[in-house]
C-alpha cells in the first residue's frame, strides 16, 4: 500500500523534516544517525544536509528510492550521506549502541509490533547518544487533527517509556505536545507524543 502511495504522489510528506526533529536535533554535533520507518527520508535526509552519516530504513522500496533521488539533487556530491535500507522492523536487528542520534517518528503499530521495535530502537543509541520518539496521540483522534483514527496505534508517552524501559537510557522529556497544522479551515493543531532520551557516556 505505501509502495503504491509514495509512486502516486510528487511527495507524500513535505520536503522539511518534522517539526520536532528540527528543533530538537539543530545543535547536536553531526555523528551517526538511523530514522527508522523513514518514508521518503524526510528526516534522514535533513540530517545528512547538515553533516550526519543518516540511515533510513523503512519497508517501502519506492519511498526509499524517492529518497535516494532527492539526496541526489540535493547534496550532490555527498549524497552519499544518506544510505538507505529496506527492512520490515518488527524483525530489523539494528546494531547494539550503533548511532549518535535514533529517529523515530509516527511509526503508527499496534502495541504487540511496537514495543520490540521501540526496544531496539533504545538499544542502537550509543554512549551519548540520543532518541527521538513522534507518535500521534491517542487524543488526537477526537481533539486533534490528521493521524490514523485507530486508536490501537497511537500511543502515549507512558506507552514509550514503558517500552524503552530497562534500555539504560535516560529520558529527558517525555511529554503530550501540540503542534500546529494548516488545514483548509484554517490552523488546527494535531496532539503528538515526543519523548527525548540519551544514553549517559559511562
Amino acid at each position: 500500500m505505501w509502495d503504491e502511495r509514495y509512486s502516486n504522489a510528487d511527495l507524500v510528506w513535505s520536503a522539511g523534516p518534522n517539526a520536532f526533529v528540527e528543533q530538537m536535533c539543530a545543535d547536536l554535533p553531526p555523528g551517526r544517525a538511523v530514522d527508522l520507518a523513514a518514508g521518503e527520508g524526510r528526516n534522514a535526509l535533513w540530517l545528512a544536509e547538515r553533516g550526519w552519516q543518516a540511515h533510513a530504513v523503512d519497508f517501502s522500496a519506492v519511498g526509499l528510492d524517492r529518497a535516494r533521488a532527492i539526496a541526489t539533487e540535493r547534496l550532490g556530491d555527498d549524497a552519499d550521506r544518506l544510505t538507505t535500507e529496506v527492512a520490515d522492523l518488527s524483525i530489523w536487528e539494528p546494531p547494539a549502541a550503533g548511532f549518535d542520534l535514533v529517529v523515530v517518528a509516527y511509526l503508527q503499530v499496534p502495541a504487540h509490533l511496537r514495543t520490540p521495535m521501540l526496544a531496539a530502537a533504545a538499544h542502537a543509541v550509543a554512549p551519548g547518544g540520543r532518541l527521538l520518539v513522534i507518535a500521534h496521540h491517542p487524543a488526537n483522534i477526537e481533539r486533534g487533527v490528521g493521524g490514523p483514527p485507530d486508536p490501537a496505534v497511537n500511543y502515549t508517552p507512558e506507552d514509550v517509556l514503558a517500552d524503552i524501559d530497562g534500555s539504560g537510557l535516560i529520558v529527558d522529556s517525555a511529554a503530550e505536545t501540540t503542534r500546529p497544522v494548516a488545514t483548509p479551515d484554517g490552523e488546527r493543531h494535531a496532539i503528538d507524543t515526543v519523548v527525548w532520551a540519551h544514553r549517559p557516556t559511562r
